[in-house]
């Protein structure tokens, strides 16, 4: 009887033990969605107009700049306005682009039609946040769109990260495309919806 009974403890442990180890690896295997936020959108903000305080616009995502908005992205873009700040030459603009399945939100910020800065505020894929350090972000610095808008320069890749790469690069070129329509439309394109 007490070896019936020791066998039979002892086959539980075991399966409490299998258990527990497929549990684990099941967690394992769960991709990391989780967003890791680095600096809100009011920080970011703070943080490109440290001496003024911007004037928050909009700009309205139609005709001709709608082209030009998903030539740059190479989809539909879906929302109708993109919020903006701005003081004097300078604006900031908060612009999502999709890595390889979720949202990448970066910070932008233009000055007399070229980048001064670019910031990954959030980001939710599991791999390439790498792109958040200033060695890949610098490069943008200075970077300005030619007529076609294309940037002015080329911008190294990140092995393994190569979607979070060219979300980072979209969302570049769209601000200073966005930047651009508001210049050339006199910073009037906040006005009522068309």
């Amino acid at each position: 009887m007490k070896k019936q009974h020791s066998q039979t403890r002892r086959y539980a442990r075991q399966r409490a033990r299998s258990l527990f180890v497929s549990v684990a690896l099941m967690l394992l295997c769960l991709p990391a969605n989780a967003a890791e936020v680095y600096q809100t959108s009011a920080e970011f903000v703070e943080e490109a107009f440290p001496d003024s305080k911007p004037l928050a616009k909009a700009v309205w995502i139609t005709g001709d700049l709608k082209q030009s908005v998903e030539r740059v992205l190479g989809h539909k873009y879906r929302d109708l306005r993109v919020r903006y700040w701005v003081s004097g030459e300078r604006s900031a603009w908060i612009l999502d682009e999709i890595g390889k399945v979720e949202p990448i939100t970066l910070g932008v910020v233009v000055e007399d039609g070229h980048i001064e800065a670019v910031k990954v505020l959030t980001y939710r894929e599991s791999r390439g946040w790498e792109i958040r350090f200033p060695f890949f972000m610098d490069q943008y610095r200075g970077a300005r769109v030619d007529a076609e808008t294309r940037l002015d320069r080329d911008i190294d890749g990140i092995s393994g990260a190569t979607l979070s790469v060219r979300a980072a690069t979209k969302v570049a070129r769209l601000a200073l495309v966005l930047d651009r329509a508001v210049e050339d439309a006199g910073g009037t394109t906040q006005s009522k919806a068309p």
